[in-house]
């Protein structure tokens, strides 16, 4: 067996009769992971995060994009809360602005991974295996690595959400906005976007200001803007009682959501419609102004793809037809745990889920012990916190504390 690195077992604090390369393996290197890592390393514990550093946000998110969070909603989380976005625009010279742009938060994640030195493999895992000794964990190299604890912080890259009616859509004629960076490429070309969310609405308005000719399908009845009621901000005490710094979901609920351990405690029913509610699709206040120019259908669905020479022809529901040669989906995700091809179809059926979401219990643990989920698979035990990249601290805190 090859191993990447030798675990001093005085240090390993979890470490029993069996020999292991770490206590600790991470699949995942965006934010979730490398601040979960940043965290049991200040604990004394070996551990190893898996992937190349914020490889997502670097390349699959769209190029020019602004993040949604505010900036103080967008640090990853350390011990001593010394490595926050605003020491890393210090040590880098950046003048500090909001929104935050994409690339600035990708650089920000690169810098915060070196505080774990060799502990980051950007190797990435293709399988993990349950043993004796806790979990083998196989490489795409063929490396195997012995670990006491596994944690998932994959991200939300698998998850990709496709409606059937664009299935038949060949790859050159469709794809997600968390498919890639450019959207230069797209310069003359008719592209319509589906989807009224945060990444649907960005993606259309990049793409009108890349000098495409865009389309924006949508069907609810109107656009949705967060935060446009932004008085309620600004009650001093009031405020503060309606809203937590994370700034995720409306009045009353955003204070809900910044307490994952009592979401976790309400029933699954009310739990998940707090949960909906917090994340409704909606677009930011900043992007009314960048779509005023980008033509909008509201209350129509696609009923009908098919392809006409190297034309898309779109069917609308109320029987009206567009001609494109583009179609980008921006209809978000949906968690299947089952999706994340380094987990074995054996050992995903012994996990307890619900529609996808694994069952967590405290620490972040699912049925099958010494296997956790942390981030947007977390979301459905432990509430919405935990899709944005708020939610690093609460995580890394919840799991060092139920170690």
């Amino acid at each position: 067996m090859t191993t990447y690195k030798t675990v001093d077992k005085n240090r390993s604090a979890l470490q029993g009769g069996n020999s292991t390369d770490c206590d600790v393996a991470i699949i995942g290197a965006g934010p979730y992971g490398l601040s979960l890592g940043a965290h049991l390393k200040a604990k004394g514990l070996s551990v190893i995060v898996f992937g190349e550093p914020m490889e997502f946000w670097g390349s699959k998110m769209p190029e020019g994009m602004l993040l949604r969070s505010p900036r103080v909603a967008s640090n990853l989380s350390d011990p001593g809360n010394v490595f926050t976005l605003e020491a890393y625009e210090q040590a880098s010279k950046i003048e500090p602005c909001a929104p935050l742009p994409l690339d600035t938060f990708v650089a920000y994640g690169r810098w915060f991974r070196h505080q774990l030195g060799e502990d980051v493999d950007p190797r990435n895992v293709s399988s993990v295996h349950r043993d004796s000794s806790g979990f083998r964990l196989v490489l795409v190299d063929g490396s195997e690595i012995q670990a006491r604890r596994v944690v998932v912080a994959a991200g939300i890259g698998r998850f990709k959400k496709k409606p059937a009616v664009f299935e038949a859509l060949p790859p050159t004629h469709l794809s997600h906005c968390y498919d890639g960076r450019s959207v230069s490429r797209f310069a003359k070309q008719r592209v319509a976007v589906i989807g009224a969310g945060q990444s649907a609405l960005e993606s259309a308005a990049l793409l009108h200001e890349a000098g495409a000719e865009v389309e924006l399908i949508i069907r609810r009845p109107e656009l949705r803007w967060i935060g446009q009621h932004q008085w309620l901000h600004h009650m001093g005490p009031i405020s503060s009682m309606l809203y937590s710094s994370h700034d995720v979901g409306p009045a009353g609920i955003s204070r809900l959501v910044a307490y994952p351990r009592l979401n976790a405690l309400i029933p699954l029913k009310l739990r998940d419609k707090v949960r909906t509610r917090a994340v409704k699709p909606g677009g930011s206040r900043w992007l009314p102004d960048r779509l005023k120019n980008v033509k909008t259908t509201t209350g129509s669905s696609v009923r009908k793809t098919g392809m006409a020479s190297d034309e898309i022809a779109l069917t609308l529901d109320d029987g009206t037809e567009r001609r494109v040669d583009h179609v980008l989906l921006g209809t978000g995700y949906r968690v299947d745990i089952s999706a994340y091809e380094f987990l074995p179809a054996q050992l995903v059926r012994q996990i307890q889920q619900f529609d996808g979401y694994p069952k967590l219990t405290r620490g972040f643990q699912c049925s099958v012990p010494g296997l956790h989920f942390i981030g947007a698979t977390a979301a459905r035990s432990f509430g919405p916190l935990l899709y944005f990249v708020a939610g690093t601290e609460f995580a890394s805190r919840e799991f060092v504390r139920n170690l």
